[in-house]
């Protein structure tokens, strides 16, 4: 594994959205899996609840989309990876530290890159315009 994708990607890839065209353009020429921590576990999964909650999808459409994921798992095109998580945190401290006033990055987003980079990835598959100015400052290049 070596691309790094994060909640904003996934989501496009399992629900209708602005970016599911060039998510799923992505996917069909990647081959690899892509890494799924406990950090996507409830990212992902809370935005689709809050898509059910903003009415901007429905209660049958979120189980749709998680039982997607779920099959991906199975499948091996997610793979549940796990993080080191007090070293991440050290890590997200620093670039909160050294970028988020520069960036305007939120804790979250911050951890993200930080996973990535504690995970060895080299490159970094996101929707997010702040998050990847983060992911370069890190060392990501981008992937999409």
């Amino acid at each position: 594994m070596r691309v790094y994708a994060d909640s904003s990607f996934l989501v496009s890839c399992y629900l209708l959205d602005a970016n599911t065209a060039r998510a799923k353009a992505f996917l069909s020429d990647h081959d690899g899996p892509l890494p799924f921590t406990a950090l996507h576990e409830l990212e992902v999964r809370n935005a689709l609840r809050l898509g059910v909650f903003r009415q901007v999808i429905t209660d049958e459409q979120a189980k749709a989309a998680a039982a997607a994921i779920d099959a991906d798992l199975r499948s091996g095109r997610l793979v549940r990876t796990p993080v080191k998580w007090p070293a991440a945190f050290r890590a997200t401290l620093r670039l909160s530290e050294q970028h988020a006033a520069t960036t305007g990055t939120r804790s979250l987003d911050i951890l993200h890159i930080a996973s990535a980079r504690a995970l060895r990835m080299k490159e970094l598959a996101t929707f997010d315009s702040r998050q990847r100015t983060l992911g370069a400052a890190a060392g990501l290049t981008e992937a999409l």
